[in-house]
């Protein structure tokens, strides 16, 4: 029985085996493979299309991927250096201020025939307004922009590679896509004998074509993100405010008399809002400065003012008012007599129709005497009044970058009804993913490191520039792999330390 049984899981397992090999899977821990000859016809169709036109594309991309090798070991030092200074300093500056951001290193598990994807998930994010980080900050809403743009970034990256290798009569072996853990990627399959038999240059060309191609590929999504208003002309029109996309459930604006989906945005304070820019620009500009003041007349600042106790909090400022009040607010001013008066008032009819003022000189008007009341909140904390007329102004008491992380915007409104408020949203977002992903794919994978395809393009350089120097072949290869050693270590440690900025911080 034991034998009959053994006998049946042995055939299971070629059954299962001689399956996956049919349809070109590969399954181990962690790492899924497919590979097919599907579109070889296509890539040959690609690799043989203007071949004068390929050659000078694959010869520019050959000139940029060695710019980008010395280039992207200029931008790894500088970004090592930035990072050990914010170790040594008490109070680091902000990491939005350095040149690359190390966020995550998922390396392809395969290198295949000379030319190692080295698939970086995300090394890097360049210059980023706000790093995104998977199971760090990056909201599930945002997987799916992240994980297709890192795809579309592979696949045209292996893309570049298996053309550039058809131009230069190297056989096409098979296209495929793998997925490591949960970081989708791509590689090509190429015949290893005729790209070792091919000249330096001819190699370089293809492997610098998949750095090529993600640079273009990052442009590209570039100049669809600046002319999008133009493109996006006939459906949407801009420059009027900021629409309301989404209010976070947990956001402070939401509510009865808070932000809701198509609202237009078009004043914060006396910040006027044209754009999404805009919006982040004022809220940052209200964060960094002080509080603003509301002109008030002194007879109505007598009628709406009532005795309270005043009472100074942990951080030094002054509260007058009821903790159980939701909708009088304590306010300072000063006169000719008492610098330090303060006032418990109802928010709404201090704010509406008011003049906003710094001190009691922008308040002078007609000879009413008028002083300029200002909020007496906590330490970063801000009353903010937004307007998004037709509705009544929403009056915000928080810290401003709360606002701006739990509402969603668009620069863009439909012209007509049944047009989507979010489209204009998916495609900005979209092209951000892949002008940072493809950005940092370049960058990373020209790198001289091992296991990259700074390995191959540095060793096909060497042979090329240091034939007639250095005769000897094995010395070449010496001085490659010094280089190549030094390479690997700047990556490690900017990646370690990057990561440790990261998960400390």
């Amino acid at each position: 029985l034991f034998s009959i049984v053994l006998q049946s899981s042995n055939s299971l397992k070629a059954s299962y085996e001689d399956w996956l090999l049919t349809y070109g899977l590969s399954v181990s821990p962690f790492h899924m493979r497919w590979q097919t000859a599907l579109f070889n016809r296509q890539f040959y169709n690609w690799g043989r299309w203007k071949p004068r036109f390929l050659y000078l594309w694959f010869s520019v991309g050959m000139v940029f991927g060695i710019v980008a090798m010395f280039g992207s070991v200029i931008l790894l030092g500088k970004t090592l250096m930035q990072t050990l200074s914010q170790m040594l300093t008490e109070a680091p500056k902000a990491q939005n201020d350095r040149m690359l951001q190390v966020v995550v290193s998922v390396l392809s598990p395969e290198l295949f025939v000379f030319l190692p994807l080295g698939f970086l998930v995300c090394f890097v994010l360049l210059s980023c307004p706000h790093q995104q980080v998977p199971g760090v900050n990056l909201p599930v809403s945002q997987l799916t922009y992240f994980f297709s743009a890192i795809l579309i970034s592979g696949v045209i990256h292996e893309v570049g590679h298996g053309v550039a290798a058809i131009r230069e009569q190297v056989r096409f072996n098979g296209f495929g896509i793998f997925i490591f853990i949960v970081y989708p990627g791509a590689f090509v399959d190429l015949f290893t004998t005729h790209l070792q038999l091919i000249s330096p240059v001819q190699q370089l060309r293809i492997f610098c074509a998949g750095v090529w191609h993600n640079f273009v590929l990052g442009i590209a999504s570039l100049l669809v993100l600046l002319l999008l208003p133009a493109i996006l002309f006939p459906f949407y029109y801009t420059g009027v405010g900021a629409l309301v996309t989404e209010v976070a459930e947990d956001s402070p604006a939401n509510g009865p008399r808070g932000l809701f989906v198509g609202d237009l945005v078009t004043n914060l304070q006396d910040c006027p809002v044209y754009n999404v820019e805009d919006w982040n620009s004022c809220l940052g500009d209200i964060s960094e400065k002080s509080q603003v003041g509301y002109c008030i007349s002194a007879a109505t600042l007598q009628q709406l003012s009532f005795p309270a106790r005043v009472y100074r909090r942990l951080d030094g400022t002054v509260e007058c008012c009821s903790n159980n009040s939701l909708t009088d607010i304590c306010f300072s001013y000063s006169n000719n007599l008492d610098s330090h008066l303060h006032a418990c008032l109802p928010a709404r009819k201090v704010i509406e129709a008011s003049k906003v003022c710094r001190t009691n000189m922008d308040c002078q008007k007609d000879s009413v005497p008028s002083f300029c009341v200002t909020p007496s909140l906590e330490n970063q904390t801000r009353l903010i009044r937004v307007k998004h007329p037709p509705h009544i102004d929403m009056l915000y008491v928080g810290h401003p970058m709360h606002l701006q992380y739990t509402v969603s915007l668009s620069s863009f409104v439909p012209r007509q009804n049944f047009l989507s408020i979010g489209l204009p949203v998916v495609i900005e977002t979209f092209c951000k993913y892949l002008i940072s992903l493809s950005g940092a794919l370049a960058v990373i994978n020209a790198v001289p490191c091992f296991a990259l395809d700074g390995q191959w393009i540095l060793n096909s350089f060497l042979e090329a520039t240091l034939s007639s120097l250095i005769v000897e072949k094995q010395n070449r290869e010496l001085v490659g792999f010094l280089i190549l050693l030094a390479g690997s270590a700047l990556l490690a440690a900017n990646v370690a330390l990057g990561l440790w900025m990261v998960t400390a911080r």
